[in-house]
């Protein structure tokens, strides 16, 4: 590996041509994964009940759930952004969004979602109207595979040294 030269000129032509073989490498990988197209949507919205009526659109339309984000956005405040990718055909996925700021509303709506057949799949945190902060909960259905129903054990501290301690509790049962 060469070392960057020192004067700025010289360091301004070395990144160029560093950036120029890092993206002719990649050119040169991406026809092996040119094969496969994707599509995307990202949702954006301050509450959580569009997000997940818009989500549950986006699934009808073949879209699958990618990861979430909660914080301010450049243009909208305080929102939470979705990714969804493109996952063929349309109606297979369905979602459903739980938001709240207290440990036990969240622990039993998750059961009850579990119950219905939901998986989690990722959490990020809101401002609410109201001013407080909410955790958000992804949770999604495969319409076309059994359910799978879990028991959710919802873990809640500040510290990490007790939640390492809670979840080796719950990794044996003993919690």
């Amino acid at each position: 590996m060469t070392t960057a030269p020192k004067d700025v000129f010289t360091t301004s032509m070395w990144i160029r041509v560093t950036l120029a073989s890092a993206a002719l490498t990649l050119m040169t990988a991406f026809p092996i994964y040119a094969q496969t197209s994707y599509d995307y949507r990202v949702l954006a919205t301050s509450k959580t009940s569009t997000l997940e009526k818009e989500m549950n659109e986006a699934a009808d339309a073949g879209f699958r759930f990618s990861f979430v984000m909660g914080g301010e956005t450049a243009m909208g405040g305080s929102e939470g952004v979705a990714v969804l990718t493109k996952a063929g055909q349309g109606g297979r996925y369905s979602y459903k969004l739980l938001a709240t700021s207290k440990t036990s509303t969240m622990q039993k709506e998750l059961q009850e979602a579990s119950d219905g057949g939901f998986e989690y799949r990722d959490q990020t945190v809101f401002k609410s109207t109201f001013g407080g902060q909410e955790v958000v909960c992804i949770l999604e259905r495969d319409k076309e595979a059994p359910a799978h129903k879990y028991d959710y054990k919802l873990l809640a501290t500040t510290k990490t040294s007790t939640l390492q301690k809670e979840l080796r509790e719950a990794g044996t049962g003993r919690l």
